[in-house]
């Protein structure tokens, strides 16, 4: 299939950033622009539980297993390389649902020489995206992984804030080290999530402007989303005629996805 459009959401904990991403991913999936590929970046992100996903493994425990075993020295499977040992065991942490598939990468801590693993999940990640149309992945705010070479170069990438000023900083913040680490999107922007009456403040929009992002949509504050948040229930399976649905709608169709 060659290369998917990857879109990248980012931004601070708590701005509703992993619903958005689940929402969107539901667009692509219903729009048939499928296959898409999840990837959950953010390892303190919930992004299984937005889209109603059970998850077995991540790929960071994976990795955690693999290094502590090549620290213990442990024998690989006979018949097995290394390498075919790891993507064996990297296989079995992607999870396949009807209209797309999901990785997690889980955390990533831990003793131990991770070059190696690091290598064979970037290329078990290369591997995976050439079989899809679409790359969505939910990232924490540094973008651990982007910044890594882990994940793919990114064509959109979709920064979320809530609607307050402190919010939009947060979101430059982010804005600039994405300049500075030189990750060049296609496509940069800006939405702004949970506005009272889906309306922007002003003094939110001067925050905007003065940091020369470029907004590209406003979802409203909705009380079914925040049900479904504080239940644990899927948002992404809301119906299509949710308010924050339909916002989202409008503004993937004016970035042509």
């Amino acid at each position: 299939m060659g290369t998917p459009h990857t879109i990248a959401v980012a931004g601070k904990g708590g701005v509703g950033k992993t619903t958005t991403c689940g929402m969107i991913i539901d667009y692509l999936c219903k729009k048939r622009q499928g296959p898409v590929l999840v990837v959950d970046a953010d390892a303190n992100s919930n992004l299984n539980e937005v889209l109603g996903v059970e998850v077995e493994t991540s790929l960071g425990q994976i990795r955690e297993e693999m290094a502590q075993a090549e620290l213990r020295g442990d024998v690989i499977p006979t018949g097995m390389t290394k390498a075919d040992y790891a993507e064996f065991k990297f296989n079995s942490a992607l999870i396949e649902e009807d209209d797309f598939d999901m990785l997690v990468m889980g955390r990533t801590q831990g003793k131990g020489c991770y070059c190696y693993v690091n290598g064979v999940l970037k290329t078990q990640v290369d591997k995976y995206a050439k079989n899809y149309r679409y790359l969505v992945m939910d990232n924490e705010a540094g973008l651990e992984h982007v910044a890594r070479g882990t994940l793919p170069h990114v064509d959109t990438m979709l920064l979320i804030s809530d609607c307050s000023r402190r919010g939009v900083q947060a979101v430059a913040r982010i804005a600039q080290m994405i300049q500075e680490m030189a990750l060049n999107p296609g496509e940069m922007g800006l939405i702004i999530n949970r506005a009272p009456g889906g309306t922007l403040d002003d003094g939110v929009r001067q925050e905007i402007d003065k940091h020369g992002l470029k907004l590209l949509g406003v979802l409203p504050q909705d009380e079914a989303v925040y049900r479904c948040d504080c239940a644990g229930e899927p948002s992404a399976k809301l119906p299509d005629t949710n308010p924050v649905k339909t916002a989202l709608r409008e503004i993937m169709q004016g970035l042509k996805l």
